[in-house]
C-alpha cells in the first residue's frame, strides 16, 4: 500500500470516531520526516483515546505498524508515527496552541478525495 492509501484509512478511522477538523498536510517536498501529517481533534479525553485506538487498529489491519506512539490515556496530544505518515490527535485547546498547520504552512493541505 502507498502512504496515500494509509492516509485514507487513518482519516476514515478518525472520522468514524467523530474526529473534528481532520486535515492532511503533504510534507513530502519540505521535510524528510514523513510524507503526510494527519491532524484531527476531539472534544474530550474519551473521544481522543477512542480516535487513537480506532486509527491504530485500522492501520494495523491494513498491515502498517506504529514505529512509536507518544502520549497516553491522559494526554491531550497523541502523536502516532507510522514512518511515511504521522497522525496527530489533539484536544481543541492544544491544537490551537501548537498550531501545526501554521508551523507546516509550507506543506500542502490536501483533501482525502485527492489522494
Amino acid at each position: 500500500m502507498t502512504s496515500q492509501e494509509y492516509c485514507k484509512i487513518a482519516v476514515a478511522a478518525l472520522e468514524d470516531r467523530k474526529a473534528e477538523d481532520v486535515k492532511i498536510i503533504d510534507i513530502r517536498e519540505i521535510s524528510p520526516v514523513a510524507d503526510y501529517f494527519v491532524i484531527a481533534d476531539g472534544t474530550n479525553q474519551n473521544q481522543i483515546q477512542a480516535m487513537r485506538d480506532a486509527c491504530e487498529e485500522a492501520l494495523y489491519k491494513a498491515g502498517l505498524k506504529t514505529k512509536q506512539i507518544e502520549g497516553n490515556s491522559s494526554s491531550t496530544w497523541i502523536l502516532m508515527d507510522y514512518g511515511d505518515i504521522i497522525v496527530h490527535i489533539f484536544s481543541k485547546e492544544d491544537r490551537l496552541f501548537y498550531d501545526l498547520e501554521r508551523i507546516w504552512k509550507d506543506g500542502k493541505i490536501v483533501d482525502v478525495a485527492d489522494l
